[in-house]
């Protein structure tokens, strides 16, 4: 890692750390987590601000600057959004199916404007890389940012898929941000991933957890990095692996493939609490 990349993960990280201290004490940000212990969804809001504002410091123009800020602090205001209020009754509702029979309905759900704000600021996101990037008339353009839309958003719904476990979504996020990290995108990954590391302690510590604040976010961020150092066919190769995944998702647990398979259920395992 470079000096500048690790400056920036520094950043990032004193940042969260800073943010999750300041709303660690608010008894309204408590939830229950799958333990039956109370956590406060303090760690979301401090990813998010980490992630963005440590991947815009190390973006290498404006543009690129821009996309981090939309899509890191969009996603994360939304997925805050219905961290807060989505456990009440009128905004009940499972999956996109039931979100949109709810809007058939008259109800807006917070899940439903968790949906689209995330879209909304990944196609932001795309339209401001676009703009770093070589002409390739308006046809073309305009499916180069459709691409690079999906693959935020949708980068951002799976890692908000992972987060059932503690932990869990930070490790995949690591995970895929590593070969990012030695790339052209190293500067757009080292702030988000040193701010997911200033969270991780008390994510795995069962003090905190990331909820869709959280995860949003640092998927998101992740998506721009991905976004930005692809063409057009490996962003077609990512939005269907990401496509194929959350199907999957649809049909089957994360949570139980993970456990049926020993180097996944290890590294899902490790820090955590027995």
């Amino acid at each position: 890692m470079s000096s500048r990349s690790l400056a920036l993960a520094t950043i990032g990280s004193l940042t969260a750390r800073a943010v999750l201290r300041g709303l660690a004490a608010r008894t309204e940000l408590d939830r229950t987590n799958f333990r039956g212990d109370t956590v406060t969804l303090a760690a979301g809001p401090a990813l998010a601000v980490g992630a963005s504002a440590s991947a815009a410091v190390g973006a290498g123009s404006v543009p690129a600057a821009g996309a981090a800020l939309v899509a890191g602090l969009g996603s994360g205001a939304v997925g805050f959004y219905d961290d807060v209020v989505g456990g009440r009754p009128e905004h009940k509702a499972k999956g996109f199916k039931g979100h949109l029979g709810a809007l058939r309905e008259g109800r807006v759900t917070s899940g439903f404007v968790k949906i689209a704000g995330v879209g909304a600021a990944a196609l932001a996101a795309s339209a401001l890389l676009a703009v770093d990037r070589p002409r390739r008339g308006r046809f073309g353009t305009v499916v180069d940012v459709a691409l690079g839309a999906g693959v935020i958003a949708g980068s951002a719904n799976l890692f908000n898929l992972l987060d059932l476990r503690p932990g869990r979504a930070i490790k995949a996020g690591a995970l895929v941000a590593a070969p990012l990290a030695v790339g052209s995108s190293r500067d757009l990954v080292a702030g988000p991933l040193g701010a997911a590391a200033g969270v991780l302690p008390d994510d795995l510590g069962e003090r905190a957890m990331l909820g869709d604040a959280g995860a949003n976010a640092f998927g998101a961020l992740l998506g721009v990095a991905l976004a930005a150092r692809t063409g057009a066919v490996g962003r077609a190769a990512l939005l269907a692996g990401l496509a194929g995944l959350t199907a999957a998702s649809e049909k089957v647990s994360f949570t139980q493939v993970i456990q049926r398979t020993p180097v996944l259920r290890e590294l899902d395992a490790l820090g955590r609490r027995p």
